[in-house]
């Protein structure tokens, strides 16, 4: 039996500039986990229109294939650009998007920026998207280490995200993969991520029974982490297929 449970929390800041959508219809499941970019709540605006867009598609497509991913950043990139221009600020609203589609037992799952999907099974990680940042390019060529990636003083750097003009489509999609072959997904912002380390992640789920119990065991490690340390948003999603 599939759970899920979803969090999202200000942490220490003014604004909380994430947002989440978990969509149950039928037995399929679109998640979705988004961080604005431009500060003083313009990419809230951005991430809150990036999960719409995708809850819209998901809906449109009658929940029957998985061409509402797709749809969804590109769609989500248009209507993003269109906010810009209606606000006047080109420079703001901004936002990453990570998202899980579940259809008739099988799974798909794409991504922009450096918002993240894990997954795992037999309680390890066997995949884990690759962020579209400075510190991911740096560790792909060998100059640092993949766990130095959350310190790294460049990790805002973004390479690619939601509201920038693409000359081509800049967000990554999974192929199609049986459900049946992963044992759980965590879906979440660099606020979640850079304070935990992954074989915790491994850890809390071997010993939870639910993704609410999961996801509570990991917040909680990031919430001790990140006491005194001026907290980003956070936002997750655990899913336990």
């Amino acid at each position: 039996m599939l759970t899920y449970k979803q969090i999202t929390h200000i942490g220490d800041r003014e604004h909380n500039e994430d947002s989440v959508t978990c969509i149950e219809s039928g037995g399929n499941y679109c998640f979705v986990v988004a961080d604005g970019l431009g500060g003083h709540g313009r990419g809230e605006l951005a991430s809150q229109k990036a999960v719409e867009i995708f809850g819209q598609e998901f809906e449109a497509s009658h929940e029957s294939n998985f061409d509402f991913v797709n749809k969804g950043f590109s769609s989500a990139q248009s209507e993003i650009m269109a906010l810009q221009v209606a606000h006047g600020d080109k420079m703001g609203m901004k936002t990453t998007a990570v998202c899980l589609s579940i259809i008739n037992g099988m799974c798909q799952w794409g991504h922009i920026g450096d918002s993240r999907l894990y997954l795992f099974k037999k309680n390890k990680i066997i995949l884990r998207t690759l962020d579209h940042s400075v510190p991911q390019m740096l560790a792909l060529s060998g100059d640092i280490k993949d766990k130095h990636i959350s310190v790294h003083p460049d990790r805002n750097r973004l390479l690619r995200v939601l509201g920038i003009e693409w000359d081509s489509p800049r967000y990554e999609v999974s192929d199609e993969a049986p459900l049946a072959d992963c044992q759980a997904f965590l879906l979440c912002t660099d606020g979640f991520w850079e304070l935990i380390q992954p074989k915790l992640m491994c850890r809390f789920l071997k010993k939870s029974s639910s993704a609410e119990e999961w996801l509570e065991q990991m917040t909680a490690e990031v919430e001790k982490n990140g006491q005194g340390k001026n907290m980003d948003n956070y936002t997750a999603i655990a899913v336990i297929t």
